[in-house]
């Protein structure tokens, strides 16, 4: 399990465009489910927008002799002059 914090509220929830605060924690779970999928779980708990936390669940398709790729955050970047 993942747990993020530390949010600020300048950017978007997703790219749907719902809001975030500065209150946002992130609870992600990861299964890999069997070689080619892996199933997330992301609850967003951020009290100062949503009444309750909600649960969103997906399963991403894992290919053989790819990389997976990181989401790179545009604030305090760091990692891009090292990706080729």
């Amino acid at each position: 399990m993942v747990d993020s914090a530390g949010f600020n509220d300048r950017a978007r929830l997703d790219g749907f465009g719902h809001p975030r605060s500065e209150a946002l924690r992130l609870h992600e779970r990861f299964h890999r489910r069997d070689f080619g999928h892996m199933e997330v779980e992301i609850t967003v708990d951020d009290p100062k927008l949503y009444t309750k936390p909600f649960t969103v669940k997906v399963t991403e398709i894992l290919l053989p002799d790819s990389d997976v790729v990181e989401t790179i955050c545009n604030e305090n970047e760091k990692d891009r002059a090292h990706l080729k």
